[in-house]
C-alpha cells in the first residue's frame, strides 16, 4: 500500500480556507467510491514541515487515477510519500484554459470558485456517467446561473455550458465578460446575443458562444458551446429540450444577493420554495443517469424539506 499526500490550494475566503481540509477530504471520498474502486482509504491530515496535508493510501495509482485526482477542487499538488520524503506525482488535469477564465470576475454575492468546483465535481461523480468523466463531454445547466460562476467552470472542463438568469444585468455583465475573454485570449469563435420570440412574444434573451481551444479544433468542428437564456427559471422548458441535460448545478438563493420568482410571485429568498416549483421541470429536462447538485443555507432551508421536494419531483435524493 503506497502513501500520498495532497497539497491544498490557498484561498483568499477565509471562511472557505478554515473548511477547506475537511471539504477536500469529503470530495476525495467520494473520487474514491465514485471512479477509483474504493481503494482510497486512511483519510486523515499531517502536518509535514509545518504544512498541513491531506494524506491517503491507495495501492499504486495509475496515469488513469491522477488524471482524476487532479480534478479536486482544492488540489495543489501531490506527492507520493517515500522514506519520509515527498515526491512530486505529475497530475494533469481537465482544465483547458488559463485560470482568469474562472478568477477574473469579481462582483458582490461571487460563489467561491473552489466551492463551485466542489459542487461540479461532486454531481459528475454522483452521474451514472462518472466512469467516463475524463472522456465525456457533459452537458451541464446552472438553472440560476447569475454571472456564471458555474457556467465557467464547465467551460474549462472543455465541456458545454448552459444557464438560465432573470436578472438583466447579470446576464449583461456575464455577456461582455465572455466575449471580451473570448477576443482577449485570441480563441476561434462566435458569439450573439438576441431576442428569443415565439407567436410573436419574446421570452427572453439568448445569448450564445461556440469556440474551441485551438483553430485546428475549431476547422475539426471541436468545439464547445455555451448557452444563457435571460429570462425566468420557471420558463425553462420552454428553451431546453426533455432528457438534453446531463447534469444541473446550481447554487440556491439564500439571501440578499439570490433570487427568482415562482409562479408569478414576488422575487423569492426561499431555496425551499424555488426547488419545489422547479424541481420537476428539472427533471423533465435531465437526461436518464444524470445528476442534480444543489447548494442552499441548510440554516434557512433543511435538507430533509429540500430533499422531499426533490422527491415529490420524480427524483432520488
Amino acid at each position: 500500500m503506497s502513501h500520498y499526500a495532497l497539497l491544498i490550494l490557498p484561498s483568499a475566503n477565509r471562511v472557505y480556507a478554515g473548511a477547506a481540509v475537511a471539504l477536500v477530504q469529503a470530495e476525495l471520498a467520494v473520487f474514491g467510491e465514485s471512479v477509483l474502486g474504493n481503494r482510497i482509504t486512511s483519510i486523515d491530515t499531517d502536518l509535514i514541515g509545518g504544512v498541513p496535508y491531506v494524506v491517503f493510501e491507495c495501492d499504486d495509482l495509475s496515469e488513469r487515477d491522477t488524471a482524476i485526482l487532479a480534478n479536486l477542487s482544492s488540489l495543489y499538488a501531490l506527492f507520493a510519500v517515500e522514506g519520509g520524503l515527498l515526491r512530486p506525482i505529475a497530475a494533469p488535469s481537465l482544465d483547458r484554459f488559463d485560470d482568469d477564465l474562472i478568477t477574473i470576475q469579481r462582483y458582490p454575492g461571487k460563489t467561491n470558485e473552489q466551492f463551485t468546483k466542489l459542487l461540479l465535481n461532486i454531481t459528475a461523480l454522483a452521474s451514472d456517467f462518472a466512469g467516463t468523466m475524463l472522456e465525456r463531454k457533459f452537458t451541464v445547466l446552472d438553472p440560476l446561473c447569475g454571472r456564471g460562476t458555474t457556467l465557467n467552470q464547465v467551460l474549462m472542463y472543455g465541456w458545454d455550458a448552459s444557464g438560465i438568469e432573470i436578472d438583466d444585468r447579470d446576464v449583461d455583465a456575464y455577456a461582455v465578460f465572455i466575449q471580451r475573454w473570448l477576443k482577449d485570449k485570441r480563441l476561434k469563435h462566435q458569439s450573439d446575443l438576441s431576442q428569443v420570440k415565439r407567436d410573436r412574444r419574446s421570452l427572453g434573451r439568448r445569448l450564445t458562444a461556440t469556440f474551441a481551444a485551438s483553430k485546428d479544433d475549431y476547422r475539426a468542428g471541436i468545439v464547445q458551446r455555451l448557452e444563457v437564456i435571460n429570462a425566468d427559471t420557471t420558463l425553462l422548458p420552454d428553451f431546453f429540450r426533455p432528457a438534453s441535460i446531463d447534469l444541473i448545478v446550481t447554487d440556491a438563493p439564500y439571501g440578499v444577493q439570490h433570487g427568482s420568482r415562482t409562479k408569478g410571485k414576488e422575487l423569492s429568498r426561499s431555496a425551499l420554495d424555488l426547488i419545489a416549483d422547479n424541481a420537476p421541470a428539472w427533471a423533465r429536462v435531465l437526461r436518464p443517469g444524470g445528476a442534480i447538485g444543489i447548494a442552499w443555507n441548510t440554516h434557512v432551508t433543511s435538507r430533509d424539506d429540500a430533499a422531499a421536494a426533490l422527491d415529490a419531483a420524480g427524483l432520488q435524493v
